[in-house]
């Protein structure tokens, strides 16, 4: 146990439905007590999912609230905190002045997270309450703007699936109320389109969120010793049919159910049905913990753990890019040479540059995907490949960042980002900047295995005035190697200008 125990780390959870704060103290890793846990029903979802807009109202009740959990940080001694927001926030065309707005007024710092991040944290969270070494599990964690689906493992998330089937955002979309009988019909065909990343029968389902502990507690299940609690499938169903025979005003008073969870069970309920029956499996396991619980972990381990976390989330997403690759047949050897190279040139060329941590995370996904839209045709397949990427959510990324990551891949090859493609223009300023310095770096990467047969060992390059030297060595003459990067080293020398030559082994070259 690290000596610097206890810990006191805290939460906020900007969701679609309400706002949730947890403060905890860690005397060791994965063991912590909850020194004080709050929600407020701020229903952000309501105005989002119909407007496109977050509600002034709403937002002026969520700032209050994350004021007051701010100051509760502060009075309990929290060392660290982590705030995200996850669909209604992240969809919204005015989510951006909602976040500018808690800074301003709460002094905190709030990030909207990917359904990736999210079911990443979540995973943290579901793997501290079970053991998840007997197979692949399937995870549901649903939330008022979406539900994402994803497969684990005890190490990773092996593949996920974000589905925008939230249950405010279902009352929004499919107008729900008591006297429409035909409301549970119209859900049950809307999740039909729920899918699953796996096609074999899953070890276990698991469910978190709100929905599925109030469902637990109307199911009467106690948890086991680790606080998980077992819903049977059959079981489930009957409570299904409970609820759809009592009003809305019952559910609240005769099953103490509160407001905001009384409108939005039923469609909950719904979807875990259906996502259990595709999983194959008979019971749901409810571990009672879910994002919140997921990042007062991962901060714990950030504040333990020798390696930072800017280096363990950098890993996190090297592993599902190659999850990725591996799904599209990709060639693993050259993508880990070109990442790792792409990486050395990055770190050792930093002071050129200019760029931080979350670049390089870019570069790792962009470096090792950026061939896989080979899988749908070599010709033109960095075109291929920038669709695939902006297709794909990776863990660790918002929704922009993926874009990019998308764009760096697309222009390691071919023509240099330029003003008629489209999708490079609707970029701020400074993300051209970044696409374009990160694919010079990638280029001369991808020229160095331009054989694919990983015979470069090491770069190292050295910034003069007006060059840029790369000292290589490795295995035979290299000579396609060299030839590649006079070729593709023209975007290198255009955006950081200076001049590119190589060396081998002091002579050159």
């Amino acid at each position: 146990m690290d000596d610097t125990f206890p810990f006191r780390v805290a939460a906020i959870d900007v969701g679609s439905n309400g706002i949730r704060f947890q403060a905890a103290e860690f005397l060791q890793p994965q063991h912590y007590t909850t020194l004080e846990q709050v929600r407020t029903p701020v229903r952000l979802g309501q105005s989002a999912f119909q407007s496109g807009v977050l509600d002034k109202d709403a937002m002026d009740a969520a700032v209050d609230a994350i004021v007051g959990y701010a100051e509760r940080a502060k009075s309990l001694g929290v060392q660290k905190y982590r705030a995200v927001a996850t669909s209604a926030v992240r969809d919204s065309a005015n989510g951006r002045k909602f976040m500018d707005r808690v800074r301003r007024e709460a002094g905190v710092e709030l990030e909207t997270i990917s359904g990736a991040e999210e079911m990443r944290l979540v995973h943290q969270a579901v793997r501290s309450r079970l053991d998840l070494r007997s197979g692949h599990w399937v995870v549901a964690d649903l939330g008022g703007g979406s539900c994402e689906v994803a497969v684990v493992d005890h190490e990773n998330v092996r593949g996920t699936v974000s589905h925008a089937i939230g249950t405010v955002r279902l009352l929004q979309e499919l107008g729900g109320s008591d006297a429409d009988s035909e409301f549970e019909q119209r859900v049950e065909e809307y999740v039909n389109a729920v899918r699953l990343p796996m096609r074999q029968r899953a070890a276990g389902f698991i469910a978190t969120g709100g929905n599925i502990e109030a469902l637990a507690r109307l199911a009467a299940t106690d948890p086991d010793e680790n606080g998980v609690s077992v819903i049977p499938l059959n079981v489930l169903r009957s409570i299904r049919k409970r609820l759809s025979r009592l009003t809305y005003q019952e559910r609240v008073t005769t099953l103490d159910l509160r407001e905001d969870r009384a409108d939005v069970i039923i469609p909950a309920a719904i979807i875990y049905e259906r996502i259990c029956v595709m999983s194959g499996v008979d019971r749901i396991h409810v571990p009672n913990v879910g994002l919140k619980d997921g990042i007062l972990l991962d901060l714990v381990d950030d504040m333990i753990e020798h390696v930072p976390h800017a280096k363990r989330q950098e890993q996190a997403i090297a592993n599902a890019a190659l999850a990725i690759g591996r799904r599209y047949r990709f060639e693993v050897p050259h993508a880990r040479q070109v990442s790792r190279l792409a990486l050395s040139l990055f770190d050792q060329l930093e002071k050129l540059h200019g760029m931080g941590e979350a670049d390089r995370r870019i570069l790792v996904a962009a470096s090792l995907l950026h061939d896989v839209g080979a899988f749908i045709n070599y010709q033109k397949h960095h075109k291929h490949s920038y669709y695939i990427i902006s297709q794909t959510e990776i863990p660790g990324f918002t929704g922009d960042e993926l874009d990019l990551v998308a764009q760096v891949a697309r222009y390691h090859r071919k023509g240099e980002p330029a003003l008629h493609h489209q999708p490079y223009v609707d970029l701020a300023a400074g993300d051209r900047t970044r696409v374009c310095r990160l694919s010079a770096i990638l280029r001369v990467a991808d020229a160095l295995d331009r054989e694919h047969r990983q015979a470069v060992r090491d770069v190292v390059a050295t910034v003069h005035d007006d060059t840029v030297i790369l000292e290589i060595s490795g295995r035979g003459d290299l000579s396609l190697e060299r030839w590649a990067l006079d070729k593709k080293g023209k975007m290198f020398e255009k955006t950081f200008d200076r001049a590119l030559h190589t060396r081998r082994a002091g002579v050159r070259v």
